[in-house]
C-alpha cells in the first residue's frame, strides 16, 4: 500500500523589475522541501500550479511504501 502527502505553497507577486522572481524564490523552496521529503523516504509524483490575480500557487504531490 501506498501513503501520500500534498504540501501547498504560495507565492505572491511583487513590483519588481525582475519578471522571474517567483520562478527564482519558488524554486529554492521547493528544492528544500524535495530534500526535506527525499529524506522521509518520499517521492514526487506529480506538481500542479493555479494562479490568481496577484499570486500562484505550487501543489507538490508525494507518496512512499507504507511502513507496516
Amino acid at each position: 500500500m501506498k501513503e501520500y502527502k500534498l504540501e501547498s505553497l504560495i507565492y505572491y507577486s511583487k513590483l519588481t523589475l525582475d519578471k522571474e522572481h517567483i520562478l527564482k524564490s519558488s524554486s529554492k523552496d521547493i528544492q528544500v522541501k524535495l530534500d526535506e521529503y527525499g529524506k522521509e523516504g518520499w517521492r514526487l509524483v506529480s506538481t500542479d500550479v493555479e494562479d490568481f490575480g496577484m499570486g500562484m500557487y505550487f501543489y507538490l504531490y508525494f507518496e512512499r511504501d507504507l511502513k507496516q
